[in-house]
């Protein structure tokens, strides 16, 4: 059990980190001194990369070209740039630049080690958590950064869990002393855990998060989704009253809950089965809310009202089993391959678990090897959760204006074949080592002393 700071006030998420660290030393002293990667400063020089062909997702592909960016940020893109004086020149000739890759549904830098629950700052008590924000529990020392930006995820939406409204998603740039330099925006979108109607109970208890006493029954569906309108309805109230000038008292979870009422960021609605989306699509109607869903297990049962209501998805993994004894053995992989031929917006996530944003390119790439168009995949993973997710001013492509956060690599990414040689997160040009990596050269080293031994 996590304890996620509040945008009331922060509360133990240094101690929690603390004794992260501490557990990690106890159970792997190798684990614990291998944190070979570096903070890099910002950039601090104009820097130009030359010769390559240049991925930019939104305008196309650029042969031969030259990308220019200047204090992380991308001045000029073509073929025909000027290059200042005073530019650093890098001969990128023969390989590929893309825009860093984006996974719309990640727990990295919040959760750590699965069997050490003081490492995980995943989830916060109680079921109305609106006021929770993901960023300030992130822990940029995370083992899982290093080997998350080295499959060419640099952007994440860190996203809180638990009861029926989580907290705010918090887009990080996964590169930064501390998660205030990291942290991209601070509130992207609000999240809410929809009920599962074929079953009783399973999201806490009544009261606002008080959990049923012992002779009381869990909620059932309908008594769950009314608390959620309930509480929507007490946020417009507080809301609406703190507009007109009324004396009411400070609420932070109301507080927090305002730019979702007001459409400024949006409501993302865990939700799996067609029932549930169904559902949370009619109440996000009645509520006038910006409406993602996120899982979309059976989305392709409702896409005609998916793509009526222009919804979009979060696709939670593409490399799953299927969940029912009649499906075939390739429904999640030729999910968005179907989505995208029934006109449904998508992403595509690694899955949630920090152990798995790793996978993010991955994922995508499956979905094209089971009829998903390449630069839809690509999309899927970059521009798409930008989009979604309110940050495609910054990321998700390679456009003059926007951050210098991208890939320089022998191939596309979405391909496990292919090497990322270099990214850079907002101009600067981080440090391509991590745990797996110092793993590796570690026993590489010993297999050339046994050589030498047997020799």
């Amino acid at each position: 059990m996590g304890y996620l700071s509040r945008t009331g006030g922060v509360t133990a998420v240094t101690f929690a980190v603390a004794m992260a660290t501490v557990a990690t030393s106890l159970l792997s002293p190798t684990v614990a001194q291998a944190q070979v990667r570096m903070t890099v400063p910002p950039q601090s020089e104009a820097v130009a990369l030359r010769g390559a062909t240049i991925h930019t997702v939104t305008n196309g592909v650029i042969e031969n070209g030259t990308i220019l960016f200047e204090n992380g940020v991308i001045r000029a893109i073509g073929t025909d740039v000027e290059i200042p004086t005073g530019t650093r020149v890098v001969d990128v000739s023969g390989k590929h630049i893309y825009p860093g890759l984006i996974d719309a549904y990640s727990t990295v830098g919040i959760s750590e080690i699965g069997s050490v629950d003081v490492s995980s700052d995943v989830n916060e008590l109680g079921d109305f958590n609106p006021n929770v924000r993901a960023e300030v529990a992130v822990n940029a020392e995370s083992r899982h950064i290093g080997t998350t930006r080295s499959a060419g995820v640099l952007v994440t939406l860190t996203t809180p869990g638990g009861g029926l409204i989580s907290g705010m998603s918090s887009a990080m740039s996964l590169e930064g002393w501390d998660w205030e330099e990291m942290s991209l925006e601070s509130a992207a979108a609000l999240n809410v855990n929809w009920p599962n109607p074929n079953s009783r109970g399973g999201r806490g208890g009544r009261g606002r998060g008080f959990g049923p006493g012992p002779q009381e029954s869990p909620p059932t569906y309908a008594e769950q989704v009314q608390q959620l309108k309930d509480f929507f309805a007490e946020a417009r109230a507080y809301r609406d009253a703190t507009t007109a000038g009324e004396e009411v008292r400070t609420d932070s979870r109301y507080t927090a809950m305002i730019p979702a009422l007001n459409g400024e960021i949006p409501v993302v609605v865990s939700a799996d089965g067609a029932a549930q989306i169904n559902d949370a699509i009619t109440w996000a109607q009645q509520e006038g809310v910006r409406l993602v869903i996120r899982g979309g297990g059976d989305a392709i049962h409702v896409a005609d009202r998916l793509v009526a209501n222009d919804i979009p998805v979060i696709l939670t993994s593409t490399m799953a089993a299927p969940g029912r004894d009649y499906e075939g053995y390739d429904g999640a992989y030729t999910m968005p391959a179907r989505l995208h031929e029934a006109g449904v917006r998508f992403a595509i996530s690694g899955g949630s678990g920090a152990l798995y944003t790793n996978r993010l390119p991955w994922e995508a790439g499956v979905a094209v090897a089971f009829g998903l168009p390449e630069e839809e995949a690509l999309k899927a993973v970059t521009i798409n959760a930008a989009e979604f997710m309110g940050i495609s001013d910054r990321v998700g492509s390679l456009e003059p204006g926007k951050q210098a956060t991208l890939l320089i690599t022998t191939g596309t990414p979405l391909d496990m074949t292919s090497d990322i040689e270099q990214s850079y997160i907002q101009g600067r040009e981080i440090d391509m080592n991590d745990i797996q990596k110092h793993f590796f050269d570690k026993y590489m080293e010993k297999v050339r002393q046994n050589r030498r031994v047997v020799s």
